[in-house]
């Protein structure tokens, strides 16, 4: 069962925004046994829609497509789509009562004819009530094929799936039965695993399939199961995993997408009852923000302090200006140094420091560019190290943030 996915609109070709929906249906339509094929994106195009349209027609069971739904001239989908379908748009009234209901409670200004055209839907297709917004949803059915329109609005668009799309997709196929388990690993690159876990791979059956995901010194690997037999696809995942925790056990942080490092550091200062505050420079608040985006975080993260520049490392962690001036502001020491006076001020019973030069010039300090320093302060010691992460100052910041967090799991495992 395959499906392809159709994103509409300029805003998307040009960059100025990411196309976040098409990972969404993806993941949702994967849960229910249903592949995506390709992944297309066009602009606000008459001509270039209908081509799309037919060419995923040939490709796809599924064709599901966002955008260009709205009441403004420039939104063309649902025309085309009629003209795709030889059909004409009809007034819909219990769109039409929707899109009044939310004006009379929502929108200050009148309703206007503009806004009532909403209710014009394909006489072919069947409305998907739109619960967040104006534009409803379409369900087309030709020639054993599905093809649906959403509004490109994120939220919009995930209500619709969520309620609607999912529902009626799970009716109308039969499908097979897709299980993913993630496992999270720290401190081994890509090809490093995988020679330590190659007779492993090599031995995967055939309905079991492997991937690797690095991300700036994280790896995550997906094990992969697709079947009729859900409970042989569950065993033989947990099977084969427990076989690998033997391999890499030592490397391994978190399971799935729910189990990441920085969740299962906040776990164990939970459980040992202990707090942590950061000190960055380099990284520039990002250490703090991936705690602080859990929820409970304030249980065991006590605070940080972001001192990019030097005079500020001197008057709010009170480094003494001394040490800056023998050791500069990028080194060992003054990591150190920035780690304990967290700590203290904080305190807290762990603590990171980072300095260093992202790029792309080297600022306040005289160390190359992608050099960073990275300083643990525990109840019982403070340590340094010193990392040579390469140019690019967001890979750069990125590899530091992920370091500090190996280290510091490390220090907690202990």
């Amino acid at each position: 069962m395959l499906a392809e996915i159709i994103t509409i609109g300029d805003e998307i070709l040009i960059g100025q925004i990411v196309d976040s929906n098409s990972a969404f249906m993806g993941k949702e339509l994967n849960k229910i046994g249903i592949d995506v094929y390709q992944i297309t994106s066009i602009s606000d195009d008459h001509q270039h829609i209908l081509n799309a349209i037919d060419e995923a027609k040939n490709r796809a069971d599924i064709i599901l497509i966002t955008g260009g739904l709205g009441p403004t001239k420039d939104d063309v989908t649902k025309h085309t789509i009629c003209e795709y379908f030889n059909d004409t748009l009809i007034e819909n009234e219990e769109v039409l009562a929707h899109v009044e209901a939310l004006f009379a409670k929502y929108i200050s200004t009148p309703i206007s004819d503009v806004n009532r055209q909403q209710a014009l839907v394909p006489s072919k297709s069947t409305v998907l009530m739109n619960q967040y917004g104006t534009a409803p949803g379409m369900w087309i059915e030709q020639d054993g094929k599905v093809f649906v329109s959403m509004p490109g609005v994120p939220f919009e668009m995930r209500g619709l799936m969520k309620n609607e799309v999912i529902p009626r997709l799970q009716k109308r196929f039969e499908r097979p039965f897709i299980i993913h388990k993630t496992i999270h690993t720290y401190g081994l690159g890509e090809s490093a695993i995988a020679a330590r876990i190659e007779e492993w791979e090599d031995s995967l059956p055939p309905f079991l399939k492997l991937a690797y995901l690095p991300n700036l010194g994280r790896v995550r690997l997906r094990v992969s199961a697709r079947g009729r037999d859900k409970k042989l696809l569950q065993d033989t995942i947990e099977e084969r995993i427990s076989k690998l925790k033997l391999l890499i056990g030592d490397i391994i942080v978190g399971y799935d997408e729910g189990e990441t490092i920085e969740m299962r550091i906040g776990n164990l200062l939970k459980y040992k009852k202990k707090t942590l505050a950061v000190a960055e420079s380099c990284t520039g608040g990002t250490i703090a923000q991936i705690f602080t985006a859990n929820s409970g975080a304030s249980k065991y993260f006590s605070g940080g302090a972001v001192t990019y520049a030097t005079q500020s490392k001197i008057d709010v962690l009170g480094v003494p200006a001394e040490l800056i001036q023998e050791y500069t502001v990028t080194s060992l020491e003054v990591a150190e140094a920035m780690a304990q006076t967290v700590k203290e001020k904080f305190n807290s019973d762990y603590a990171i420091a980072t300095t260093g030069n992202a790029g792309p010039d080297k600022g306040d300090g005289d160390v190359e560019v992608g050099t960073v320093f990275i300083a643990i302060a525990t109840p019982e010691r403070i340590f340094s190290k010193k990392y040579e992460f390469g140019n690019g100052r967001e890979r750069t910041i990125g590899k530091a943030v992920n370091k500090s967090l190996e280290l510091l799991l490390n220090e907690l495992g202990k």
